[in-house]
């Protein structure tokens, strides 16, 4: 047997950890497996950048974070275009993986990495998935690898605040990731104690914000932690179109443009923190060093049950292969009456609606 192995799309905790868990598993359960480790995600199948790898190449690296075959992000809306270079990419990536003779192809990817795996998948490829991203918003998977670290950096961030913020009466900021989603913005938010949370999928009303500061001034609470997700948007934001939307956040971050408005309208000092790449690095906590072992490892079974097309996905306490076509394409967006959200509100969090 012949297996290639990449990670593609942005870097999180854990990937090094989830190819140790496929390849622990191939090579003990099948004497004589070969694994190639792919370069640079999608482009080294497209270029021809690999090298076979041994067990000596896994070991040590449950605990190491980024990726030690290097990645790199290959927008799928041009997947199919043919580059300045001349070459048609999907025929690329389809010649490499028949000239190599692979059996199989194991892709450690999100939401844009599906899509393109699903596309080789319908072209004749043995494909398997790993749900990666600190987003948590691949759709038909409970959870996704690198969540739970990052939230755990994003939480550290919001702690460090706490002291400085209640120091000087101020009104801080933090803006964790989360362009599309707030999967993230929502459990740090919760999990460090913040007092106003702004998600992508629930606009807010900067009045609805000014009054919770207010209430919590009026409660002798002189401080206020705001936690927002990168792409968190107002009332008015809905009236722009994404472009006109688009070119606004390159302008100015949400963060600021909202601390700009707390300040006129309540005169406090807001500070903005902004944590960034920070919360895709380091080691993966234990949490996710389980999960992608897991996930490693039931990836590896499919590829020896010949289950091939499929994401391996948390469901419950359980890994099942879904059917790449049922989920790529799709994004599993925070729930706004879920449970999570009310119990939220309960404990008297502010969503800005």
């Amino acid at each position: 047997m012949k297996v290639g192995i990449l990670t593609s799309g942005g870097d999180c905790q854990a990937l090094n950890a989830a190819m140790r868990g496929v390849a622990k598993t191939l090579f003990n359960k099948c004497p004589g497996v070969k694994i190639i480790g792919i370069e640079d995600g999608y482009r080294g199948m497209i270029y021809g950048r690999f090298h076979e790898m041994s067990g000596e190449d896994f070991s040590g690296i449950l605990t190491k974070g980024g990726t030690i075959l290097g990645t790199a992000r290959e927008p799928f809306k041009h997947i199919r275009e043919i580059g300045e270079d001349g070459l048609d990419k999907v025929k690329s990536m389809e010649d490499f993986y028949r000239r190599n003779k692979l059996d199989c192809l194991v892709v450690l990817g999100g939401n844009g990495s599906i899509k393109t795996a699903s596309l080789l998948s319908s072209r004749g490829l043995n494909v398997v998935v790993l749900p990666k991203t600190i987003d948590n918003d691949i759709f038909g998977t409970d959870m996704t690898f690198g969540f739970m670290s990052a939230v755990d950096v994003a939480v550290n961030a919001i702690d460090c605040i706490h002291t400085t913020a209640a120091s000087h009466s101020r009104v801080f900021i933090v803006e964790v990731m989360g362009h599309k989603t707030g999967h993230l913005a929502l459990n740090a938010g919760i999990a460090g104690g913040a007092d106003i949370i702004l998600l992508p999928e629930i606009p807010y009303k900067i009045e609805k914000i000014i009054a919770k500061i207010e209430e919590r001034e009026k409660a002798g609470h002189h401080f206020t932690i705001v936690v927002a997700a990168e792409g968190a948007v107002s009332m008015d934001d809905l009236r722009l179109s994404k472009k006109q939307l688009k070119l606004r956040r390159e302008k100015m971050p949400v963060s600021f443009e909202l601390a700009a408005q707390i300040r006129l309208m309540s005169g406090k000092d807001v500070r903005v923190t902004i944590p960034g790449h920070t919360q895709r690095g380091g080691s993966p906590d234990a949490y996710d060093r389980i999960l992608s072992s897991r996930l490693g490892a039931a990836a590896a079974g499919f590829i020896i049950e010949k289950k091939f097309g499929v994401l391996a996905a948390l469901t419950g306490s359980k890994i099942t292969p879904v059917p790449l076509e049922e989920v790529a394409g799709k994004l599993k967006n925070v729930d706004v009456l879920s449970d999570e959200v009310m119990e939220a509100k309960a404990l008297g969090i502010c969503f800005g609606d």
